[in-house]
């Protein structure tokens, strides 16, 4: 025993553990050889976990963990809560960060109207700047490296013809930082992104009536400047029609390729059924005890699209209007209703039937789902659309605007809806495109929408929910902790960002926050003064974590045990000195 050490009986000693700082904990191990005696005690290190980390007791160890104690340590140790480094080349508000896949640059948008790209090594460094107000652009909102980090989509708002603004994105070589093409995007927050090495998706807009409206998502060629009778540059993807002031935005591509080796389950049992084979991380999930308690708001409604049919568009729309006439039909019924009611019949043998068995078998399966945001209730985003890119519609080449449709299928229908009864206000992926991570800011429960140009009030509390995209069901309770203010008609996109083993999101309470995704706990608040627009963790490194705010910076965040790492790599000052000295003298 070390000197000055007491000898104290385990339970006591445990119960003071359990009330001290886990850092204090840790350095008492460093000093104690009657600590070190039970340091390794599975049960007591189970009980501090619990108690210290506040997780249910249903909820497992993580089955990549080796022990309680390693656990402890991990949760401890490895989150990217220490500041150390503040980039503020940026002179206007930070709005979204992302790192290439090599880790090795990351990208910057701001309302400064630049896209900047840093160099990620021991120092971060700014390496290139952009401005695109020559092009006309009010501000930079959103960038993508393609899957060989050759080429950055850089996403903005456009200003056009009498200050009326729509979005475009620009695409830049990351060899030279020459501008290689610009694609008009409509509305802005599409975003757009890339579908492989060389084609993105880009949105159109097309206003039908007052408040029906239809979408066109193209895929373009990287290469604008291509010319060749074989080659199109530009090729149609999908026409959807929108309903009540709807439209879709935020699109991203999932790879179903990707499904059947996930980095972790969230799901438990699937995971017992897993480990059986192979080795899995587990993210744990509610269990039979928790019946028994408070049963949480019912989870969003995902529902499969019915194949078109029924009574014949032109037979309804007649009918609808011998109703009216005749008095049938309710007179109450308002001029956006009666729009929508002759849109909805109008399309309904009109529209291409969703795709046979969305869930993928192939454990090979080029297959890619197309996600985005869209509605049917009003203008604010509360639906996540899911939509099957077969193939053949990777790439340019083929028919231009759809030619293969039958001359009476002229709108797509969804595969897939995912109905969130709130505003989404943020999307991410998870590694390895199976679980599909929502922030959302709630409708109230029992709300009615009768006028589709006034949604419901939204809640401050924002609500981080979790898809698992292989069987197209909500898992885990949502994710709580962040809040935002911004009214409906305000409101904006906070990105959020997933990691192996850590999910993380900005908010408008001046924070970033991280959660664990196999404990469902919130870890660090990381502090900032004013929004947190952004964040993005090193695609390689998950102990690195960047936040960017309105507050103009970009904060670096490293974990505990990284800094040490770092640190550790640090030549010495002294060494330096010595070596100066034996070179003077000689």
């Amino acid at each position: 025993m070390d000197a000055g050490c007491p000898r104290l009986p385990d339970t006591v000693l445990f119960e003071i553990f359990l009330y001290l700082d886990h850092a204090d904990v840790l350095s008492v191990g460093l000093v104690c050889q009657q600590w070190r005696a039970v340091a390794r005690d599975e049960f007591l290190w189970k009980e501090l976990f619990y108690r210290y980390y506040r997780v249910s007791r249903d909820v497992p160890r993580h089955p990549g963990a080796v022990s309680w104690y390693d656990e402890f340590q991990r949760l401890y140790d490895t989150i990217p809560c220490v500041e150390v480094q503040a980039l503020k080349e940026h002179n206007d508000q930070v709005l979204h960060l992302s790192f290439s896949h090599s880790g090795c640059l990351f990208a910057s948008c701001s309302k400064d109207c630049t896209v900047k790209i840093w160099s990620n090594e021991l120092d971060i460094s700014l390496q290139h700047s952009s401005n695109m107000r020559p092009y006309n652009w009010s501000y930079t909102q959103f960038s993508q490296f393609n899957s060989d980090d050759s080429l950055l989509l850089v996403s903005g708002v456009f200003v056009g013809p009498h200050n009326s603004s729509s979005g475009e994105i620009a695409v830049i070589s990351m060899e030279n930082f020459t501008l290689l093409s610009r694609v008009r995007n409509k509305p802005y927050d599409v975003f757009g992104c890339w579908l492989n090495e060389t084609n993105l998706i880009s949105g159109n807009l097309h206003r039908i009536g007052r408040i029906t409206s239809c979408s066109v998502l193209w895929l373009n060629n990287a290469f604008q400047g291509i010319e060749s009778e074989n080659v199109n540059v530009v090729k149609r993807l999908f026409k959807i029609q929108n309903l009540n002031a709807s439209t879709i935005r935020t699109v991203m591509v999932a790879d179903c390729s990707r499904y059947d080796s996930p980095d972790l389950l969230l799901d438990y049992e699937e995971q017992l059924a897993a480990s059986s084979t192979c080795p899995v991380f587990d993210l744990g999930s509610d269990s039979e005890e928790e019946g028994a308690k408070p049963k949480p708001p019912p989870e969003p409604a995902v529902q499969e699209l019915p194949d078109a049919g029924g009574v014949p568009a032109e037979h309804g729309l007649q009918q609808l209007f011998d109703g009216i006439m005749e008095g049938h039909v309710r007179p109450a019924m308002t001029e956006t209703e009666l729009e929508t009611k002759v849109a909805e019949l109008f399309v309904r043998n009109r529209t291409k039937p969703p795709e046979p068995n969305l869930l993928p078998t192939d454990s090979n399966s080029k297959t890619k789902y197309l996600i985005f945001t869209t509605g049917c209730l009003t203008y604010s985003p509360h639906q996540i659309g899911i939509k099957r890119i077969l193939p053949h519609q990777m790439t340019t080449a083929g028919p231009v605007l759809g030619e293969e449709r039958r001359s009476d299928e002229f709108f797509d229908s969804l595969d897939h809806v995912i109905d969130i009864h709130g505003h989404i206000i943020g999307m991410g992926l998870s590694p390895d495109h199976r679980y599909l991570y929502v922030n959302s800011r709630a409708w109230p429960r029992d709300c009615v929408i009768s006028d589709p140009m006034q949604p419901p009030p939204i809640a401050e509390e924002i609500d981080l929910h979790v898809f698992d995209l292989k069987t197209m069901k909500e898992v885990k309770r949502a994710l709580r902790a962040h809040r935002a203010y911004t009214p409906n008609e305000e409101c904006f996109f906070i990105f959020l960002d997933v990691s192996r083993d850590f999910v993380a999101s900005g908010a408008e309470d001046r924070h970033g926050y991280i959660w664990d995704r196999h404990y469902n706990i919130c870890l660090a608040k990381l502090q900032h003064d004013n929004v947190v627009n952004s964040v993005a963790f090193s695609p390689v490194e998950q102990e690195l974590l960047l936040t960017a705010s309105d507050d103009t910076t970009i904060k670096v965040w490293r974990s505990p045990r990284a800094m040490r790492i770092r640190q550790a790599r640090r030549p010495r000052p002294r060494k330096l000195l010595f070596s100066w000295l034996l070179n003077q003298k000689s």
